[in-house]
């Protein structure tokens, strides 16, 4: 996090500040023969717009029925029709549940995988369209889209809530949550490593990509929101104390998870580490649980469920924004005059990509995308080759003269040791151990994807690799000139650099993107001839 996380998030937003662009044409202004890293940042977020509103589908239906069941909850009891004979819950008789010890399933498991997923045997069968859960799919992206309709300006004040109401809920889940029982276990369990699985490359693998994907790195959101900013505004600051908020708040939703899983095991008769369930419906397993235990549980399951809409949505116009701006800022005379009916269009079409994502079998897609398609060695990719461009290329003292013109203050030798050597050495040392001790995908412990599937996986994960290499040879080929003059030309820059502006003056510039910047300078592309 140290060496990489925060020097790579702080480089991003001061990079789009800098330039006053999106993304998308980052990278190209810095390096133009690297300007497929935009693209594939652009396709990595396309990936991730599609499936990461499938989540707030499935808490959208969490919150209608918490209202459907008043005065109780869908998940509480063994009664429903959706229960099967393992199901057991606390004060049933154990006598009645088959092979209690080893197989019993709770509640809040039960309603998960067949009340809101229906979840079928693999995802070789999708099985029909699961209709509640597309209502809560066209619902999620109405409310994304009615947000970001105006920009991200207009959206500011929403931000405000989003970002403060979750703490509060959260603070009164984590008193709840360690004065359970078997608690301490579950705790016990969180802190204490495991050094045979620390010598091997998946959990180094999994922490990078987990800070990368909890700070945005890497999908254009931070350039994007820094080239709102104004030109000598302090994101230096911005950036240190956002990421030291992230990441306390990850290791506090992390201190409620694990107690709950350790209050779980303990009803089970089990070791935390059989409770402990990987996938896309971590959330929906441990945090309803302790919701059940709150007086008041309805009252208190709705304002979570409600927290986790407004944080999905939160994330979610961010990331479509990223997307909208990057493609807006590239080809500004064709999309900034109609982008309200761009943004309209791509919503509508990711919206349509998701729907497989909400049949019976569509859990299974979700983990497939989310696996390969914009997390693990695409992301690394990609973020490798931007921290090249801006560090290696365009020049680590270069940018830091960038940092010095907008906010007065010189970024040390540690940030410099970081952006040039300390980050590109993890990012590759973490690539090569993924090829290296690469693992096949698997939905929880025990269902592994067909071949196919995997192979269908590798595709997503080229469909954005391949924009680097595919431009730079396009670059050196296609471009007016010799390849050594190509190439040459190729690794300068291709900016108008902005003019020291003075504290407490307005630049007189012309805006010229999407970004309200007037930085924007086209490359030559072979996606416009």
């Amino acid at each position: 996090m140290i060496f990489c996380g925060i020097p790579i998030f702080f480089q991003e937003v001061a990079v789009g500040q800098y330039l006053g662009a999106g993304g998308m044409t980052l990278v190209g202004q810095l390096c133009p023969i690297l300007q497929g890293v935009g693209y594939a940042t652009m396709t990595i977020v396309f990936f991730l717009d599609i499936y990461y509103c499938i989540i707030i589908a499935w808490t959208i239906f969490y919150l209608i029925a918490t209202f459907l069941r008043l005065p109780g909850l869908p998940w509480q009891t063994c009664d429903n029709w959706w229960n099967s004979p393992n199901c057991y819950t606390r004060g049933m008789n154990a006598s009645i549940v088959h092979n209690y010890t080893n197989h019993t399933t709770t509640p809040v498991e039960e309603y998960w995988e067949k009340r809101v997923l229906q979840i079928t045997d693999g995802i070789d069968d999708l099985g029909g369209m699961q209709w509640e859960l597309l209502g809560c799919l066209v619902l999620g992206w109405g409310l994304v889209y009615l947000i970001i309709w105006r920009g991200l300006h207009a959206s500011g004040k929403i931000i405000w809530f989003t970002a403060l109401f979750p703490y509060a809920v959260l603070l009164v889940l984590l008193v709840r949550a360690v004065t359970l029982n078997g608690a301490d276990q579950g705790l016990l369990y969180y802190v204490t490593p495991r050094w045979e699985e620390l010598l091997g490359p998946g959990p180094w693998i999994d922490g990078a990509t987990q800070i990368f994907f909890a700070y945005s790195i890497g999908t254009g959101a931070l350039p994007a929101l820094g080239s709102y900013n104004k030109f000598h505004h302090n994101c230096y600051k911005d950036a240190l104390i956002t990421c030291v908020v992230n990441t306390l708040t990850c290791l506090l939703a992390g201190c409620v998870t694990f107690s709950i899983l350790g209050h779980i095991a303990l009803e089970q008769g089990a070791e935390v580490s059989d409770v402990v369930k990987s996938g896309p419906g971590l959330v929906f397993l441990t945090y309803p649980e302790v919701v059940l235990k709150l007086p008041g549980a309805p009252a208190w399951a709705a304002i979570f469920f409600f927290m986790l809409v407004i944080l999905g949505i939160d994330s979610e116009f961010c990331i479509v924004e990223s997307f909208v701006t990057g493609m807006v800022d590239n080809w500004p005379e064709v999309l900034r005059p109609h982008r309200k009916k761009f943004t309209f269009g791509m919503c509508a079409v990711m919206m349509a990509l998701g729907i497989p994502m909400v049949t019976h079998g569509g859990a299974y897609i979700f983990q497939l995308m989310d696996f390969y398609s914009a997390s693990g060695m695409s992301l690394l990719w990609v973020c490798f080759f931007q921290t090249i461009a801006i560090s290696w290329i365009f020049g680590a003292q270069k940018f830091i003269d960038c940092v010095q013109q907008m906010m007065g203050i010189r970024p040390n030798k540690f940030w410099y040791f970081c952006w040039v050597f300390f980050a590109p050495v993890v990012m590759v040392a973490i690539f090569v151990f993924y090829c290296v001790d690469y693992k096949p995908i698997t939905y929880g412990k025990s269902y592994k994807y067909p071949r196919w599937a995997e192979r269908l996986g590798f595709c997503m994960s080229f469909a954005s690799m391949s924009w680097v290499p595919a431009y730079a040879i396009y670059y050196v080929l296609a471009t007016p000139g010799s390849v050594k003059e190509n190439l040459l030309k190729g690794l300068k820059p291709n900016i108008k650099s902005r003019g020291k502006i003075p504290q407490g003056e307005k630049a007189a510039v012309i805006p010229m993107s999407e970004s309200s910047a007037g930085l924007l300078t086209k490359n030559n592309s072979f996606l416009t001839q």
